[in-house]
């Protein structure tokens, strides 16, 4: 249990060195206008605090800095949440600016978090496969040439160039694609290869010509795995970083945005709210230097992403933790209106 007095100094050392990134002396604390102790009880008490595990001693400095078990204990205990209003109001005009598709929302929703905190933002969409299926179409740019479609009912686009086999009928691929949109609209997208392989295919044996091959044609341009769809702003922010000096770090950190299945599984989750994870607590080890807080939102009554920001442990934990308040609340607004629409 720490007294009064650690409590203070140790919120003062987080809160000047998260916005300098220089470690922090008795001396300058000892100016601060609501410390009422001199440099030799600061000394003693920062002492006592690196001992407990809450602070660091830099080799290049006398001061100290904050170690994890700093940072755990300040957003834990000693936070709370600020945003300026003109943030709130940047967030707002972005989301209610007259959006049709949820794409177009959530984009948006993750640039305008990276520049407002010029941390790198990630937004997870809700679980791909409690989507359904809205439509599907086969668009010819020329006879041997087109582009298959799909639509979600989120208003996810999948699209995929194909080459048509001249062996393929394009009167019998019509046909097949006026069979899938009727009998597989509003299925989710989970269930696709059970419907297709049931009902959907007796229709097809009874109504096109030499269908296998355009069945397997069509199975091939529309329905293998479906990804995680990620939506990512201020990648590069990184590098504005004092953090991000070292080439190693940086490279580590690239290669892993890359890898947009290991970003999903890490994002995904099961409940609701907010949650910080600080440098060690991080499984995947591009990221144990870093801080990652997430948020969720809801996309009708059932569906949930999460909205997340990457940065330093030197994390502004105040500003980032409200934005992700205020900006969940307003996507999921945002979002329930559209879903109606579109529904």
């Amino acid at each position: 249990m720490l007294t009064e007095r650690q409590v203070l100094i140790l919120q003062v050392i987080i809160d000047d060195f998260i916005q300098t990134a220089q470690p922090v002396g008795s001396r300058a604390i000892s100016k601060k206008g609501n410390i009422p102790y001199s440099p030799a009880t600061i000394r003693n008490v920062m002492a006592d605090l690196e001992d407990m595990g809450f602070l660091e001693k830099t080799h290049s400095s006398s001061g100290r800095i904050p170690s994890e078990q700093g940072y755990r204990y300040y957003v834990d205990n000693l936070l709370s949440p600020q945003i300026a209003r003109e943030d709130v109001n940047v967030i707002r005009h972005v989301i209610q600016d007259g959006f049709f598709e949820f794409e177009q929302i959530v984009q948006k929703s993750a640039e305008v978090l990276s520049d407002l905190t010029n941390y790198t933002s990630i937004i997870l969409g809700p679980e791909i496969f409690e989507a359904k299926l809205k439509q599907i179409q086969i668009v010819a740019l020329t006879p041997q040439t087109a582009v298959a479609i799909l639509i979600t009912n989120t208003g996810h686009v999948e699209h995929r160039s194909f080459s048509i086999p001249k062996e393929i009928n394009a009167a019998d691929l019509e046909k097949m694609v006026n069979i899938l949109n009727d009998r597989l609209y509003g299925v989710p997208i989970v269930r696709l290869h059970e419907k297709l392989n049931s009902e959907v295919l007796e229709l097809m044996k009874r109504y096109v010509n030499d269908f296998e091959k355009s069945y397997d044609y069509l199975k091939a341009a529309f329905f293998n795995e479906y990804p995680a769809k990620l939506y990512i702003g201020g990648k590069t922010n990184m590098l504005m970083q004092p953090e991000f000096k070292d080439i190693e770090k940086v490279r580590s950190f690239y290669t892993m945005m890359e890898k947009e299945e290991e970003i999903a599984n890490l994002l995904k989750s099961k409940t609701d709210g907010i949650k910080v994870t600080i440098g060690h607590e991080n499984k995947v080890e591009a990221i144990k230097d870093l801080s990652l807080i997430t948020a969720t939102y809801h996309l009708g009554d059932e569906q949930m992403g999460t909205i997340a920001l990457l940065g330093p442990t030197r994390m502004e934990y105040k500003k980032v933790i409200a934005l992700l308040n205020v900006l969940s609340t307003e996507m999921t607004e945002a979002l329930y209106i559209w879903y109606k629409n579109n529904d």
